[in-house]
């Protein structure tokens, strides 16, 4: 009965309006004090979670992120993907889901994914004669392979939430990201062949196609970077943010000359504010995360649930509602910061590997970012469509509908996930 009281609570203070970061922190400073703890614990707290060198990696890809949004690395990469794939049927759906792949493996950020290949992508599709809901439920679902193709934020706060090897998370979301962008290419060209009477695309000739990969070679280059230094282990995720940083800056201002002194200050403030929010929410999440501890609710949970749930496949299927039942009021971080300390526990004494259900975590929070009202994806497409929400939210259903089969995919073949980390 306590989880479900401080649940209601935390629900109660966040429909009156109250930021997220302030109803975690507030709540359990207020738990901390009813409960006869020292609420000195709560700043304790906060000053061990915000040094921690792990989480120095989201500023630096969100930065990353933000420099190659402004300095329009998506088009060069869009261009290039399109010359090769554009004449298949479905060619330029085909291309908008491959480009998001591939800015997912340099920014690790679900925004600037959906942001920088829609910008692009939108018009093209529609121009062509897509169908526009398709169009929309299409980058808002591409956008989040941003989180679980790696690099990914909120796998970098799953691990430091969780203790848990960052890299491993990384190589762990390798075949379900690979996965995830199969099926969406399926899905995508049976939608072309049967559903859409678009315009195909002529197949480029061999000098289109080599000219516009040469344009896109410096993007491509810096995704093989941070993926080679990382999985090499030259960087650690940390590491590796900066170096792409540092490329991202040479790349769209040296290279392409695209970033100038306007847009790279534009970059810094959204890089800021973002970090800002997403740490608030870190600190706010970390109180709470002390005050369920000190009350043994992780502990009473698995014990509820050895004692009432009937095996794993019951308790993903539990897990698997509430966390969908979440999204519709919680944006991805909040929802791994909160759940985590209370999920992981229980699914560790069921047998699950921590690194497992890191990723079946990141790919929920995936589903939470296109479903309404608080998915953050659909206000980026609908964004930068200039289109009603309802109408984007419309489109997304299809995708969302994979992402629980690669969810289901990924609890019966389980080496999905843990094959390449363990074999690495």
């Amino acid at each position: 009965m306590t989880i479900v009281l401080i649940l209601v609570c935390l629900f109660a203070v966040l429909l009156i309006g109250v930021p997220v970061a302030f109803a975690l922190g507030g709540l359990g400073l207020g738990m901390l004090i009813l409960g006869g703890f020292s609420p000195l614990m709560a700043p304790q707290a906060v000053l061990s979670t915000l040094d921690g060198f792990i989480l120095l990696a989201v500023p630096l890809f969100l930065l990353m992120s933000n420099i190659l949004l402004k300095g329009g690395v998506g088009r060069d990469l869009f261009a290039a993907v399109q010359a090769w794939v554009g004449h298949w049927p479905g060619g330029l759906a085909v291309a908008t889901i491959l480009s998001c792949g591939l800015f997912a493996a340099i920014s690790g950020s679900s925004v600037a994914t959906a942001a920088t290949i829609g910008t692009v992508a939108i018009p093209e599709m529609v121009g062509r004669g897509y169908d526009r809901r398709f169009v929309y439920g299409l980058l808002a679902a591409g956008g989040t392979l941003g989180i679980l193709i790696p690099p990914s934020i909120p796998m970098i706060v799953f691990g430091f939430v969780a203790e848990e090897s960052v890299i491993a998370l990384f190589l762990a979301g390798i075949g379900p990201g690979i996965l995830l962008v199969g099926l969406f290419i399926v899905f995508a060209m049976i939608h072309a062949r049967f559903t859409s009477s678009y315009t195909p695309m002529p197949k480029a000739s061999g000098p289109e196609r080599m000219a516009a990969t040469f344009r896109a070679l410096p993007s491509l280059a810096l995704a093989l970077l941070i993926v080679l230094g990382l999985y090499s282990g030259a960087f650690t995720p940390t590491e590796a943010a900066a170096v792409g940083f540092a490329a991202a800056l040479v790349i769209t201002g040296l290279g392409l000359r695209t970033l100038t002194w306007a847009k790279l200050w534009e970059a810094v403030r959204d890089s800021a504010v973002t970090t800002t929010a997403i740490l608030l929410i870190i600190a706010g999440a970390k109180i709470f995360g002390k005050a369920i501890a000190l009350y043994r609710i992780p502990q009473d949970i698995s014990a509820f649930i050895a004692a009432h749930i009937d095996g794993p496949v019951v308790f993903i299927l539990l897990v698997s509602v509430v966390l969908l039942l979440m999204g519709l009021v919680f944006e991805a971080l909040s929802m791994i910061l909160i759940m985590t300390p209370v999920l992981l526990p229980a699914a560790m004494a069921l047998g699950f590997d921590p690194i497992w259900f890191g990723i079946f975590m990141v790919i929920m929070v995936e589903c939470a970012l296109i479903t309404p009202p608080v998915g953050l994806n659909l206000y980026v497409i609908q964004a930068v469509a200039r289109v009603s929400l309802g109408e984007v939210a419309r489109g997304v259903w299809p995708f969302l509908l994979l992402m629980l089969l690669t969810v289901v995919l990924l609890y019966l073949w389980p080496d999905l996930a843990l094959y390449i980390p363990f074999k690495w």
